[in-house]
């Protein structure tokens, strides 16, 4: 788990949105598993196994959980969704954050917390090899952090790559193996968090 931070202004978001080809990179390398990559889109960077949940949590609150996280990619058969093997696809990915919830409910109906641990299921829903987590923890409250916090353990657990964005540096000790420090777009540097 690598924490990025610094000031606002410092690069964070630009650097993500470089990483999952929002931006175009204008010079540097990036490297997934030993592998250069290049990102020209989100749909590219999502084909390379990187999924980022941004600070606000973008689903469509009068859908439901299942359809949130099968956005796009909704199992059919003969054109036709199969709405019962996108509720199992659904619970799958929720079980991997830990989460049992009715996922034929309208994502709108459940908590914040909620809502942001089905975003990260539906970013790890595309087999993502890095989760990127932009202000995870900026709408949660202490409890609510916490049981995130155990879901990214989980995952680092199972050698999923996370970067997570905060400015809260009491949550950067808690959850993180690494700190990397931007200031004015530049690599202050890169530190073990212990």
């Amino acid at each position: 788990v690598l924490a990025l931070v610094g000031e606002n202004g410092a690069g964070k978001s630009t650097l993500i949105k470089v990483l999952t080809g929002v931006y175009p990179r204008d010079a540097g390398t990036v490297r997934l598993d030993g592998n250069d990559i290049l990102p020209r889109s989100p749909k590219d960077a999502e084909a390379c196994g990187i999924s980022t949940v941004y600070q606000e949590v973008n689903l469509i609150p009068h859908l439901s959980v299942a359809e949130n996280i099968c956005l796009g990619r909704q199992p059919t058969r003969f054109g036709m969704i199969r709405w019962g093997a996108m509720a199992e696809r659904a619970r799958i990915a929720l079980a991997r954050v830990d989460l049992q919830i009715d996922v034929s409910q309208p994502v709108s109906s459940y908590s914040i917390a909620i809502q942001q641990l089905t975003a990260i299921a539906r970013a790890l829903d595309v087999s993502a090899k890095l989760l990127i987590l932009d202000e995870p923890t900026s709408s949660l409250d202490e409890k609510e952090v916490e049981e995130l916090f155990k879901v990214i353990r989980k995952l680092r657990a199972q050698e999923m790559g996370v970067v997570i964005v905060t400015h809260f540096m009491d949550q950067v000790y808690a959850i993180s193996d690494r700190i990397t420090v931007l200031r004015d777009g530049q690599l202050v540097g890169e530190y073990k968090t212990a």
